[in-house]
């Protein structure tokens, strides 16, 4: 028992420091259109009641180092954010209904989880370290191979207005996964710095399922022509590093201006295959057409379908785990389903906008020393 409480505690506390330093330095805003708070609520007190199981069963199936091994390829979704997910959605519901219900939280269900996160992690990474926060904020999973198909298939750009061009393609792209993806950044992975000769450096930026997908409101996505979509972008003086979110920092911010070369592929059919960019501006209409809906669609919800869809895309982060194990579809994604209704009706009326205040203690509590299962 001793063993199962002190790595419980070590993981705790890995989660505690680096999420504590992340949610200290993040802007929260609440959207007009999407309950944001209630359903991150909502979605991390189901993570907290099933996820420890549900991560048994995906393992047993697939070992998560393997898991992780596997996310090392363009347009797979086993990436930095649901891995930092996977561990921080559950430690957050942890932290949220153990507040209710201390006598439900054991080190057992806990290493569960965070044991699974750390196998896959330095899996997915394999560079000794298990988030970008530790390894200088980098993310580079794709080996030799994959960067030299990404930067051969890049065309050089040397016209101001096609750097335009291209930066508003990207923006676009991720607006709209950003409303897909409930307000959600997770539909947008970067991964980099990956230097190259000559001090250049590339950035890779994965748009994953664009079009019709296990979301039920994606269906207004009908006819896009790439499910998933890759870029390659190849910037000349550009500082750029990338957290566990999968969102770059770069200096300068704007770095398009520092773009040299631009390439674009799908992964849809398993290999990595170019795009012509003269299909750019078909793509755009597709997104902009499918985000016109989506948006109607989403404006006419009521105030619970809207937490309850949230809800599914956060409760969601374990789910390409086990799409990746075979057995998605022998779980139960649905959501709410666990969590007590006076805690649902608790949680529905809150209201976000405001920036997290961030306490001086532990941002995740350890186990007492006394702790038992």
């Amino acid at each position: 028992m001793r063993d199962v409480l002190a790595e419980a505690n070590r993981l705790i506390t890995l989660h505690s420091e680096v999420s504590r330093a992340m949610t200290a330095e993040r802007t929260a805003l609440e959207s007009a259109l999407i309950p944001v708070t209630p359903y991150i609520l909502v979605s991390a007190a189901e993570c907290w009641y099933r996820h420890p199981d549900m991560v048994r069963a995906i393992d047993a199936a697939m070992p998560a180092e393997e898991i992780g091994r596997a996310g090392r390829r363009p347009g797979q979704r086993v990436n930095a954010v649901h891995l930092w997910s996977i561990a921080n959605i559950y430690l957050l519901g942890r932290k949220i209904i153990t507040a209710f219900d201390p006598p439900s939280d054991t080190p057992e269900r806990t290493l569960a989880v965070l044991d699974f996160w750390e196998r896959a992690a330095r899996a997915f990474r394999a560079d000794g370290q298990v988030q970008a926060w530790h390894a200088g904020f980098t993310v580079r999973p794709y080996d030799g191979n994959v960067i030299d198909t990404l930067v051969g298939g890049a065309t050089a750009v040397d016209d101001p207005g096609e750097r335009v061009r291209l930066g508003r393609f990207c923006a676009t792209l991720s607006a709209y996964l950003f409303l897909l993806y409930f307000d959600t950044r997770v539909g947008t992975g970067d991964t980099g710095p990956y230097p190259l000769p000559g001090g250049r450096t590339l950035l890779v930026r994965d748009f994953y399922r664009l079009g019709p997908s296990e979301f039920a409101w994606s269906s207004v996505a009908e006819g896009m022509p790439y499910q998933n979509l890759t870029a390659a972008l190849v910037l000349d003086g550009a500082d750029v590093k990338v957290n566990d979110w999968g969102t770059s920092i770069t200096e300068p911010e704007d770095y398009v201006e520092r773009l040299v070369a631009f390439g674009l592929f799908t992964s849809d059919g398993g290999a990595l295959r170019p795009v012509p960019l003269d299909e750019l501006d078909a793509i755009v209409a597709a997104v902009r057409a499918a985000q016109s809906r989506l948006y109607r669609s989403i404006a006419l919800m009521s105030r619970d379908e809207k937490i309850a869809c949230g809800a599914y895309v956060y409760f969601g982060f374990l789910r390409p785990f086990a799409e990746m194990a075979g057995i998605a579809g022998d779980l139960d994604w649905s959501v709410p389903r666990d969590i007590p209704g006076p805690l649902y009706d608790l949680f529905a009326q809150f209201e976000g906008g405001q920036a997290e205040d961030v306490p001086e203690e532990e941002y995740y509590a350890r186990f007492p020393e006394e702790a038992t299962g």
